[in-house]
């Protein structure tokens, strides 16, 4: 008989970590809402202990959602506390726990002698510590998950040790991380099985798995260790994540879906879905499917070899193993323009995967008149980019009022910039090495800053001479790194709202109001 297999979409909490990909409470909120019409089991939705805007984000998707919401401690009681504060109002809470449990993360993170001297005297502070953080978050909700933090580098008998800990404590699932990316497939699908057989109260939760994808090795893991005995797989949209990223969700549901000849199991994932909810994440976190991504890159389902094309049309199963309707990819796309109406652009967006109010509705239609008249035809992707670009954005200090540029062959780029700030314009004008550079340099002088560029880059978003193109813009400023993105017919503009963007996240985050210089008049 075909077996389920949990799928717990951690997008929200690990996939948010990749470099630059940080999310606000309302972006966090709209993929929460895709991710629940998607059908995923749980949602992981943050780390609440983290920070006011993360608690707040937890706090908001537990409010309203109907699966499973979890949120993310250290085996702390301050942290274990903190995450069920923010899922307190969940219909279906679950604290997630996590010990390291590796000799390279014990030796590396409890150096002090207080956690013992020897290996083995830090191992049995480790397990207390594991036994006491279940115990204590069983007090606050009934579904609790441990994860063993390097789990893939972990010897197999002390992890059997204290996997039973965490179950004997309360823990309904048990999560075997290969947090480095470290394991091949068969060594993965191994340790799940000597799991099975040599923790003995093992049929008493869920086995769940966690796998990185540093060798690019993440699926294949997470696919043998299903074969092996684990029953939940924690994924993310697109695969992002820390360094190379997670294990991908659509990659794991529709290898289950395929396959079913080798792989008796499946999922309660909406397929039609997918490919939404991928454009959405990538919309709102900034980092780009790669063309040739499985599932839900743009090629994903091309073909442009004369051979393939001739199969295709004779037979599509010829070099097609799914059809691209499963996952959400329509052949042919609806196209609004200035003509269309509220009603036709809320049905489309709805058919999207967003569902804005009417106040969102109305900025939304405001927003996509603009695109309209610039560009006669709007896209899906318009769509998607206008939803994460206009409608959610955070507050800005600082919003661009006005740009010039003047540049040419065998002339210096000049660029002028105006922008708001607390009602006052300020204005300031600067050369540059080309027309962006310009733009840049007016930008640091109006506001006197000069932030390390980390990466830059432009991209049409939809295809035709009018297409918009949408700049993104990564700064770093000490220890931190703050992303922009910005939407344009005008790429020149794009990069300007996407510098300005990462600037003011840079400047509230940070809490800094900077002055207003003497250009600044009343408005």
């Amino acid at each position: 008989m075909s077996e389920k297999i949990i799928i717990f979409d951690t997008t929200l909490r690990d996939g948010e970590q990749s470099p630059g990909a940080s999310l606000n409470v309302y972006e966090k909120l709209e993929i929460a809402r895709q991710l629940a019409k998607l059908r995923v089991d749980v949602i992981e939705a943050g780390f609440p202990i983290s920070s006011p805007a993360q608690f707040e984000a937890v706090r908001k998707i537990a409010d309203e959602s109907e699966v499973i919401i979890t949120a993310l401690a250290r085996a702390k009681e301050i942290d274990i506390k903190t995450a069920f504060d923010a899922l307190r109002n969940a219909k279906h809470p679950r604290i997630h726990t996590f010990s390291s449990t590796s000799d390279y993360h014990i030796l590396g993170k409890f150096s002090d002698s207080k956690y013992g001297v020897t290996l083995n005297e830090k191992r049995n502070t480790v397990l207390q510590m594991s036994y006491d953080a279940v115990a204590y978050a069983k007090t606050f909700c009934d579904d609790v998950e441990f994860s063993a933090e390097d789990a893939g580098r972990t010897d197999i008998n002390y992890l059997a040790e204290i996997i039973e800990t965490a179950i004997e404590a309360g823990a309904t699932t048990v999560n075997i991380p290969d947090t480095t990316g470290y394991n091949f497939p068969s060594e993965f699908g191994w340790k799940i099985a000597e799991l099975k057989r040599k923790v003995k109260n093992i049929d008493k939760a869920i086995i769940s798995v966690h796998c990185h994808n540093d060798l690019g090795l993440a699926v294949a893991n997470s696919i043998s260790a299903i074969q092996n005995g684990a029953r939940q797989v924690e994924t993310t949209i697109n695969g992002i994540g820390e360094r190379a990223g997670n294990a991908s969700m659509e990659e794991i549901v529709m290898a289950l879906k395929v396959r079913k000849d080798i792989l008796d199991f499946y999922t309660d994932i909406n397929h039609s879905e997918i490919y939404n909810t991928s454009k959405m994440v990538s919309g709102f976190t900034g980092i780009i499917v790669q063309p040739n991504k499985a599932i839900v890159g743009e090629n994903a389902f091309a073909h442009e070899s004369g051979i393939h094309q001739d199969g295709m049309l004779k037979n599509r199963e010829t070099y097609e193993i799914m059809n691209p309707e499963t996952v959400g990819v329509h052949k042919t796309k609806i196209v609004l323009g200035r003509h269309s109406g509220r009603h036709g652009l809320k049905s489309r967006l709805a058919e999207l995967g967003y569902n804005p109010d009417e106040e969102e509705l109305q900025k939304a239609y405001d927003a996509f008149l603009l695109i309209a008249d610039k560009k006669k035809e709007v896209y899906d992707d318009d769509l998607r980019v206008l939803m994460g670009d206009e409608i959610y954005k955070e507050d800005e200090l600082y919003m661009l009022k006005y740009m010039h540029v003047n540049t040419g062959t065998g002339t210096v780029p000049t660029a002028t910039v105006q922008f708001l700030f607390d009602e006052k314009l300020i204005q300031e004008s600067s050369t540059g090495d080309g027309p962006v550079d310009a733009v840049f340099n007016a930008i640091e002088r109006a506001l006197g800053i000069k932030p390390v560029i980390e990466s830059y880059n432009v991209r049409s978003v939809t295809s035709g001479r009018q297409a918009l193109g949408e700049a993104t813009v990564r700064i770093r400023e000490g220890e931190h790194s703050y992303t922009g993105r910005g939407t344009s017919t005008d790429i020149i503009e794009a990069s300007a709202k996407a510098y300005l963007t990462a600037v003011n996240h840079y400047l509230i985050n940070n809490n800094i109001k900077l002055k207003v210089f003497e250009t600044e008049k009343s408005v």
